[in-house]
């Protein structure tokens, strides 16, 4: 079942949605500026390990408008408005291999539900990885990440401790209460399976090689959550495009969203 209402106020004309997915309620927004072409493959955003549809904030609007596509966003099962996962600590808890789960059964059965066929993925950070996992099985225009995980660093999950300890002694969870019903359960779904020492397994980089459309990855030159290699170790069968991006962390759309988006709108104009 799908519910949806039109918000206004904005430049293009944003749907505000509920999807039920095997009787997983998830939150989803569709926005459509003017002058987007209907030709065009949808984009489909996926955000990252304590994101939502309201943390890209107004940069999807951007997208849209300087891309002429429809932009879909949602949130994962545990985070935004969706609903959460019960017992995240126990019951509930993550495996190493989530991302692949969300990646080759979740988002295949929404986009089904959506009809959106062929569309252009954008992941950051966990998003990335589960866009590059996506592209990997099924048929894509194009995939763009941003600050991908393609295998895991020390860098990384010293970067991640240190948000477990602003977690519990600082204002993270305050901060990122108003993005999600389940602030809760978003953080440790996110924190407790990248500290579980069974995920320094999690190596997606043959994966990568299955991948045949055209890649674009950015990385921040000051990225605490990642080093270049993680987009050096994407070898795609297709073609890529790689940029680090200066004066830049964990996020180019937050840090630098006109470089970024211009990295964006230019790799996709010569698309067909």
């Amino acid at each position: 079942m799908v519910q949806s209402a039109i918000l206004s106020g904005a430049s293009t004309a944003p749907t505000a949605m509920r999807v039920d997915l095997d009787g997983v309620g998830l939150e989803l927004l569709r926005l459509t500026a003017a002058g987007t072409v209907p030709a065009r493959a949808p984009l489909v955003l996926l955000h990252e390990g304590l994101g939502s549809v309201s943390m890209w904030r107004d940069w999807p609007a951007q997208l849209a408008q300087a891309t002429g596509r429809e932009v879909l966003l949602y949130s994962r099962r545990g985070y935004g408005r969706s609903d959460p996962i019960p017992d995240i600590r126990a019951s509930g808890r993550r495996t190493p291999d989530y991302m692949h789960h969300e990646a080759w059964q979740v988002l295949p059965a929404l986009l089904s539900r959506l009809g959106v066929e062929r569309p252009v993925l954008l992941g950051h950070s966990d998003g990335g990885s589960i866009a590059l996992l996506f592209a990997s099985r099924h048929p894509v225009v194009a995939t763009i990440v941003l600050a991908p995980h393609v295998m895991v660093e020390d860098l990384s999950l010293r970067s991640i401790a240190a948000a477990r300890e602003a977690w519990l002694g600082g204002n993270l969870r305050a901060r990122l209460a108003r993005h999600h019903d389940d602030v809760d359960c978003a953080f440790w779904g996110w924190n407790d399976i990248w500290l579980d020492p069974a995920f320094r397994s999690f190596d997606i980089r043959r994966d990568c090689e299955a991948i045949t459309c055209p890649v674009l990855a950015l990385q921040g030159e000051d990225d605490a959550y990642g080093t270049a290699e993680q987009i050096m170790q994407i070898r795609p069968a297709g073609t890529i495009e790689r940029h680090l991006l200066p004066a830049c962390g964990h996020s180019p759309q937050r840090d630098q969203p006109e470089l970024t988006l211009r990295r964006v709108s230019d790799f996709l104009q010569d698309l067909p």
